[in-house]
């Protein structure tokens, strides 16, 4: 890569400078996925920055999913697929606030829904096969003397999570992954205050599989719509806190 001329913004500083050049360079494709950066020192020299500056700017990137370094190897642009990129967006939905528990709700009952729809266009019978034996293992945690709310939640997550990979749209899939694996608080709560709400849930998801095999992509958005809404009322209902919940894991 050759030098250019890099304008630099009124208060900006080096580590941002850093930042916008690496992520220009990609965007242009003068960098791309699985290449490696400059050393350490002609890339400072290139971007007009500290070495020091270089250093927690390549950081900042890393944890973004952009970047990553190798120990004794270099830096890497990272694979830049959907589900490194989009993996912070988890931050945010772990800061479940009052109202920002029942937005985040929303958000993804409008992406579950539409997950569904596709899923029933694109979803084969070995995925189909997966989706069943999830809620198996969910049927046997609500089928001990004491419910295992723990099993519960983790077969809860992967039948979401295959539903949203069977819709062949990766994006969409890792959306749908960050947000599903931070509503624990709001699962818990409503599983463990609402008589009978796991079981629900299981009815729910047995509904939701059927209009799966049936390829029936109008009823399989409605229910998966009206499944996540529930969770979604109560949680404006109950104005849901990350203090109010502790750290326990249950099920939606």
């Amino acid at each position: 890569m050759n030098p250019t001329a890099i304008e630099v913004e009124p208060g900006q500083s080096q580590t941002d400078v850093v930042i916008g050049e690496i992520k220009r360079l990609i965007l242009s494709g003068r960098l791309g996925p699985g290449d490696r950066l400059p050393i350490e020192k002609d890339l400072a020299v290139q971007l007009g920055v500290s070495r020091g500056s270089l250093r927690e700017g390549v950081r900042a990137l890393v944890h973004l999913g952009v970047l990553e370094t190798r120990q004794g190897d270099g830096t890497y642009v990272t694979s830049l697929d959907a589900a490194l990129l989009l993996s912070p967006l988890g931050f945010l939905a772990e800061l479940e606030h009052g109202s920002n528990t029942a937005h985040l709700l929303t958000v993804r009952r409008v992406l579950e829904a539409e997950s569904a729809s596709l899923a029933a266009h694109y979803i084969d019978d070995a995925q189909l096969d997966k989706l069943t034996a999830a809620l198996h293992r969910a049927d046997a945690a609500l089928a001990k003397e004491q419910p295992d709310f723990e099993a519960f939640l983790d077969a809860d997550t992967d039948f979401h999570n295959l539903v949203a990979a069977a819709t062949r749209n990766p994006a969409l899939a890792a959306l749908i992954a960050n947000l599903i694996g931070r509503t624990t608080r709001a699962r818990v709560i409503r599983a463990m205050s609402e008589q009978g709400a796991v079981h629900d849930a299981q009815s729910e998801h047995y509904g939701i599989l059927g209009e799966l095999r049936r390829h029936d992509s109008h009823r399989a958005r409605i229910r998966m719509e009206a499944h996540v809404l529930g969770v979604e009322e109560f949680a404006r209902t109950h104005r849901l806190g990350s203090s109010s919940a502790g750290s326990d894991s249950a099920a939606q």
